[in-house]
């Protein structure tokens, strides 16, 4: 590769650019890693461990080797921050696991009960004290590539409505509409179809 590029370009530019993009991968990788072995998927954690090492070991081997290139280093860092930032977009794209809702309103909660349940999440509703008086308490487990719905039923029938969002670990059962087909959910997720 280096009798394509001078030795400047191949030391400042190029170079660099591999460790920028090595880093970005095995990041993103280490990212997704974390949020699959808080799930407990021990499978797909084990695999991306691996390629996330072999891939830091070839970047941080560039970088012993050329000590002296403070591009490089640079190059590293950026790498990091930037497989951090691509690695949770992922992970929030993913929608992996399942959420706890927490919805708190002092308005009678009935049409905002009767639209989740009509809309097939379970709820539990309860009555309940707070500082200004009396409020309805909604609680609903859902899968996450369902918050945005849930969200959006919420503000629809009580935007004054304080919510709260919880990760789940585990749930023993529950009432969960029929999952999205991948695709649709896919191109729903998508910028230009971001509202729907």
């Amino acid at each position: 590769m280096l009798d394509y590029f001078s030795p400047e370009i191949w030391t400042w530019v190029i170079l660099p650019l591999i460790i920028f993009f090595a880093r970005i991968c095995d990041v993103t990788i280490g990212t997704l890693r974390l949020i699959f072995i808080s799930r407990s998927m021990k499978k797909i954690a084990s695999l991306l461990g691996f390629f996330e090492v072999i891939i830091w070991l070839a970047a941080i081997g560039q970088i012993m080797q050329n000590l002296n290139n403070w591009m490089s280093y640079l190059a590293y860092g950026a790498g990091f921050a930037a497989g951090n930032y691509i690695g949770i977009s992922i992970a929030e794209r993913l929608s992996i696991g399942k959420v706890l809702i927490r919805v708190i309103t002092s308005k009678s909660a009935a049409e905002l009960e009767k639209e989740l349940r009509k809309n097939n999440f379970g709820i539990t509703l309860v009555k309940a004290e707070g500082i200004t008086g009396k409020v309805d308490i909604i609680f609903t487990v859902i899968r996450k590539e369902n918050l945005r719905k849930v969200v959006d039923i919420i503000k629809k029938f009580n935007p004054n409505a304080f919510y709260s969002v919880e990760e789940v670990k585990d749930v023993s059962e529950g009432i969960f509409p029929e999952k999205e087909p991948w695709l649709e959910r896919r191109l729903r997720l998508l910028p230009f179809r971001g509202s729907k």
